[in-house]
């Protein structure tokens, strides 16, 4: 089979726990390994750190419990991320909270733009004089760059300008000077406990206090395995990632040299919200993936072994499906809508495929083809504990 019937019009790799979907990635992987191929593999748990080659670059964010012989610590700079990804990650509440947060990003940006007026990083306002924040805003291009979502800024500062924001809007109508500190203060109290509170995270110490950069193999895998679920630091960093690669595709970079990104436990990542009402932030970097990426050359292989979590118009865009046992009636249905070349009665078999088996279907395939997935020279290491060998000691 040709890579472009596989991945050319990107693929999902489902099945339930213990089906072997990891085995049939790990198979992927290794046949690719054989050609000039560029593969990206975001590994949520750890378990493909048997792959070893010198084609194979190894990153961890974090501190994971277990790690590759040659793996080195990455990060993911702040400059990496967007407001909606720090809106994610603080989750300003309320109709106060999150208004003085941006008004606080962009101050930010504003400083960094002009550190000759604001040496102290800060854009100082309570009680002070409004001529050095006009100066830097009638800058040429300042105010365009202090709107654009992914102009960079120093997150450390943030509750110290947080502090500054709120002040009332004039002093006494005087359009010369920032106003006087008022009590939205106390409202923002707790959103710079949570700042704080993020910012000292040992699952975010990859972005802000980021190690060294990667450097270039033809097989680049991504450990997420020690970064945590708290301030839903996993989904937030999964799609700076999938964004990062988005925005490279769109440079034409992967244009001559396709790229394959493997996104496994595809079901933690894809269709997420976070936020309330006022501040809903769609996590959809992958989606987008899925959706414009194959023109570019950036195709997406998902492995997940819950199907009825990726979101139809997700599934619908995967021209491959390689499918091991589902045993769960929901899953067999999302593959049925997704996929119009199986219909139920072909999807019947789905339960009593073998560990290994693997049914085939997609744009390439007029029925549903079962073959048995191979030992991968290099299996992952996904196995549990054996109960007998340690209960008989």
């Amino acid at each position: 089979m040709t890579p472009e019937k596989i991945f050319g019009p990107h693929c999902a790799i489902l099945g339930s726990t213990g089906g072997g979907k990891s085995w049939t990635t790990s198979k992927l992987i290794e046949e690719c390994r054989r050609f000039a191929s560029k593969i990206v593999l975001i590994d949520a748990t750890g378990e493909y750190r048997s792959l070893e080659g010198p084609d194979t670059a190894h990153c961890h964010l974090g501190n994971p419990i277990f790690r590759s012989q040659h793996s080195i610590e990455v990060g993911l700079p702040p400059t990496s991320f967007t407001e909606s990804d720090f809106i994610a990650l603080f989750q300003p509440s309320g109709k106060t909270q999150g208004p003085k947060l941006r008004d606080a990003i962009k101050s930010l940006r504003l400083a960094t733009l002009a550190p000759d007026l604001f040496p102290q990083g800060i854009v100082r306002k309570v009680d002070q004089p409004r001529a050095a924040y006009k100066e830097a805003m009638n800058r040429p291009n300042h105010a365009n760059l202090v709107d654009s979502p992914s102009q960079p800024f120093n997150p450390k500062l943030l509750v110290r300008q947080l502090v500054q924001e709120c002040c009332y809007p004039t002093a006494f109508n005087d359009l010369e000077r920032f106003g006087s500190a008022n009590n939205e203060i106390s409202h923002c109290s707790s959103l710079m406990t949570g700042i704080l509170g993020v910012m000292g995270s040992s699952s975010l110490n990859s972005v802000f206090n980021p190690p060294q950069q990667a450097g270039d193999k033809r097989l680049f895998r991504v450990c997420l395995s020690a970064v945590g679920y708290e301030f839903n630091a996993r989904e937030v960093i999964a799609n700076v990632l999938g964004r990062l690669l988005l925005q490279r595709a769109r440079a034409e970079v992967f244009r001559d040299r396709p790229l394959i990104v493997i996104l496994d436990e595809a079901h933690n990542f894809l269709g997420e919200s976070i936020g309330g009402d006022d501040d809903l932030q769609n996590l959809d970097a992958f989606e987008l993936i899925a959706k414009e990426g194959r023109k570019y050359g950036l195709n997406i292989c998902l492995a997940t072994q819950r199907p009825r979590d990726i979101t139809e118009g997700v599934l619908s865009q995967m021209g491959t499906l390689l499918v091991h046992c589902l045993t769960n009636d929901r899953d067999r249905e999302v593959v049925e809508r997704a996929c119009g070349e199986i219909d139920r009665s072909a999807a019947a078999f789905l339960p009593n495929l073998k560990q290994g088996e693997v049914a085939m279907v997609g744009v390439d395939f007029p029925i549903p083809v079962t073959i048995q997935i191979g030992r991968p020279t290099q299996p992952p290491i996904s196995d549990g504990p054996s109960f007998q060998a340690i209960w008989a000691v």
